[in-house]
Formats: structure tokens, sequence, C-alpha cells
């Protein structure tokens, strides 16, 4: 499906940021290991700093080296929901995820978007993982489709990938974290969490 593999690849090699469909709107994000190109996602956006990127990846395996334990209450959400508009956030490895990606707090998000396009890019992404946020200006509406992503993105991102006819849907993943036996939504989104 994807036509430019070998640029997407070469772009994140070379601390590049690139912008891509998912379920749920559109995506900005880069290597987790470039603090470069996550310094760069910053300055596009002009995010504030106490706000920490996601990681995001095709496969829960891929996610696993970047956080400590999910708790058991963690492991079911990830059962139900993934591939799917839920962003967990659980203790991190802080051997394998670095501070700027996680504004120094302790946690991290996870998440595996149910998006054909975006699961080829996170095959072609060099250790299968992205670190990621929405593809806008802080403060400003998310990119819902690849024009709009086009209109906030152009000149910023190093590289804006077509969707091919894969769509996101427009309504931001819910963001839940799970801490032993505690559920905490930070945000309600496109997945219904009772809890």
């Amino acid at each position: 499906m994807i036509k430019n593999a070998e640029e997407i690849k070469k772009v994140l090699e070379h601390d590049g940021v690139i912008a891509y469909v998912t379920d749920t709107v559109w995506g900005l994000g880069c290597l987790p290991s470039s603090e470069k190109a996550v310094k760069k996602i910053y300055e596009i956006k002009k995010r504030e700093a106490q706000k920490p990127l996601i990681l995001m990846s095709n496969d829960i395996y891929h996610l696993l080296a970047y956080v400590d334990v999910i708790p058991k209450k963690g492991q079911q959400l990830v059962k139900k929901y993934f591939p799917g508009a839920l962003t967990l956030v659980v203790k991190k490895n802080p051997d394998m995820t670095p501070d700027y990606l996680t504004s120094g707090m302790e946690t991290v998000g996870i998440r595996v978007p149910d998006n054909a396009v975006f699961k080829e890019i996170c095959e072609i992404t060099p250790g299968h993982v992205l670190a990621t946020t929405s593809a806008n200006l802080s403060h400003q509406p998310s990119a819902k489709t690849y024009q709009q992503a086009k209109e906030n993105m152009t000149g910023l991102a190093d590289l804006i990938i077509e969707d091919y006819g894969h769509t996101c849907k427009g309504l931001e993943s819910t963001v839940a974290g799970v801490f032993g036996d505690d559920i905490k939504i930070f945000r309600q989104g496109a997945v219904r969490l009772e809890i």
C-alpha cells in the first residue's frame, strides 16, 4: 500500500518528524530514541514542556520494553481495547523510556491504533514504535483529514504520509491510567470506559 517506505525510514533515521493517519485523529511522530526529533515536535506544536508524548505501535509486544509491568486491570483493558482508541498510562521502564518523552514523569502512555496505514508505517519504522502526539498546533483542533493535516503541518513536519483511503474517525482516544488496582480516566474519548 505505502509507496514511499524507504523515504519514511530515511526521514525517521535522520531525526525527522512524520505526520500520519491513525484510527482516531492524525498523528505527528518520530523515533523515541531521537531526542532531537522529540524536541522538534514540541517546537512544531508549540507544546507545553510538561505535556508528555505517548508511544504507539502496531503491536503491544513492541511497547512492552518501554513499560514496567502492566497491572492486571491494565492487561484486561489491553485485551479488550487493543488495537483501538484507548491510550493506557502505566509506570514506565526508566531504562528504555527517556524523561524527554514523558516530561520527567514516571509514567508513559501506550496505544495500538486500529488503522491499516498506521500499521504499515510501524512495520517500516526501525523498532516499530513511534513517539507521538496529534498533528496540530497546541490548543487547536486535531487534524481529521489528510487535507487538514497538510494545512497544519506543511513546512513543519518533514513528511506527511497519505492515508490511501484509510481515514480516521475524528475523535481522540480515551486516556486511562492504571496504577495497581486503580483506574483513572484522564480523558474520555472514542472508547467509553465505565469504572
